[in-house]
């Protein structure tokens, strides 16, 4: 949540920040008012209760007429007081819902507008010419079938669609990113994580998934938790109601979890293949920073994801993304896509966002100087989304007839392999098998 603070002093500011959006700008009005009953109440509680207070002290020396009227005007106060309570407990309870639905404010370098503004921040590594090289690129779902590395159709037949079985060298694949993209993690001064897939309600509802992003997250309704989309949400609750000394900081976090999404709003879109599914692998990093570093902090962020893909040795871009699609906890996000070529266009693979205070705040997560505590910033970068990088390691680095070049980075993790083969540890773990 956003220090109500800035929406006292500077709420043009706030109500920019909803409009670049796309949100509901007479929500910043409502929360002004809501926070103005809730203070007049609260001094309105505090002036009665002094009273009451100072004659409690006078009723006991009081006698006849005036003991009785200290009586009666104590009655009154009671009364009064526990209205005022009352009303003060009413305002704070919607100003606190309603300041659960505002999103952080915009960076103001921020582009305005909705997914296709973005601005093209920076183009790495060079996209390759298939038809100069003499034979048809194969989109990752056709070379995966013939590595033996991906099975969407028995995923299908066992989850539905969007699940999928990675096989053989697929399985060895996603291991190797993994360890791969742990080791750069680990040298760059992270600490590995292995953290929960269920989380209660307050730890999705604190770091902004229970807004906008609500229905594409999946709720076990009988046990009250969520599967979490991101290790973001788990490593953002960590310290959860905890206070920092500022020497400890920054402290970095790498998480490798399960993520599970609804893709909610995705009918049609990127169907085939496992471009886009519900469950998938993930390595993200996680910052808890001083707020003053946070841009910087940022910066690095995307730094390490940029260091990642080049080793990777895949063509990408990076985009500043565009106001409308920040979702509601980043203040700025940077997304890096890698060129997929069966596609003829870059698609997401990270991204980097900076949430300020915002996450902080809501989990109250604090950092102590001296004897003074404040909310610190949290960042979160993605550094490994495993089906996507396999997507495009497979596609960018296809060769004739179906084999895959293995990037330099992976060898030690894939025993040494330099290609992937058809045919090569497992390419078909059923061959031959019938249904009944």
């Amino acid at each position: 949540m956003i220090d109500l603070r800035l929406l006292r002093e500077d709420p043009d500011r706030v109500r920019a920040s909803q409009r670049a959006r796309g949100e509901d700008v007479d929500l910043v009005d409502a929360l002004l008012a809501a926070d103005e009953r809730r203070r007049s109440s609260g001094s309105r509680f505090d002036e009665l209760r002094a009273e009451q207070k100072r004659l409690g002290r006078l009723i006991p020396r009081a006698e006849g007429d005036e003991r009785a009227a200290l009586l009666a005007r104590a009655g009154e106060l009671a009364a009064g007081v526990k209205a005022a309570d009352a009303e003060r407990d009413e305002a704070d309870a919607t100003a606190q819902e309603l300041l659960l639905r505002l999103g952080n404010p915009v960076h103001p370098d921020v582009p305005v507008g909705g997914e296709d503004d973005y601005v093209v921040r920076e183009t790495h590594g060079t996209i390759r010419d298939f038809d100069a090289e003499g034979f048809p690129a194969l989109d990752h779902l056709e070379l995966g079938t013939r590595l033996g590395a991906i099975d969407v159709e028995r995923g299908a037949k066992v989850s539905g669609s969007r699940f999928y079985y990675l096989t053989g060298v697929g399985a060895l694949l996603e291991l190797a990113l993994v360890n791969a993209a742990i080791a750069r993690a680990v040298a760059a001064g992270f600490t590995p994580m292995l953290t929960p897939a269920l989380v209660k309600p307050r730890a999705m509802e604190g770091t902004g998934f229970l807004g906008q992003a609500a229905d594409d997250v999946y709720h076990l309704e009988k046990d009250d938790a969520y599967l979490v989309g991101t290790s973001e949400v788990p490593l953002a609750a960590y310290h959860m109601d905890e206070i920092l000394p500022a020497e400890r900081l920054p402290l970095r976090y790498a998480g490798f979890s399960p993520c599970f999404r609804r893709e909610a709003g995705s009918y049609g879109k990127d169907t085939r293949g496992i471009f886009r599914v519900h469950q998938f692998d993930k390595v993200e990093m996680f910052c808890f920073v001083a707020p003053e570093e946070a841009e910087a902090e940022h910066e690095r962020l995307l730094g390490w994801e940029k260091e990642w893909l080049t080793a990777l040795e895949l063509p990408f871009r990076v985009i500043d993304v565009a106001s409308g699609d920040l979702g509601a906890s980043a203040t700025r996000k940077y997304d890096c896509e890698a060129w997929i070529p069966t596609q003829g266009k870059y698609r997401e693979l990270t991204s980097a966002s900076n949430c300020t205070e915002f996450q902080a705040r809501r989990l109250r997560v604090r950092m102590r100087e001296g004897k003074t505590t404040r909310p610190l910033a949290t960042l979160n970068g993605t550094l490994c989304a495993v089906p996507r990088t396999i997507v495009a390691l497979l596609e960018n680095h296809q060769l004739a007839g179906g084999a895959v070049r293995v990037p330099e980075v992976l060898r030690p993790y894939l025993g040494g392999r330099e290609v992937l083969e058809p045919g090569d540890h497992g390419s078909d773990p059923a061959a031959g098998a019938t249904g009944s």
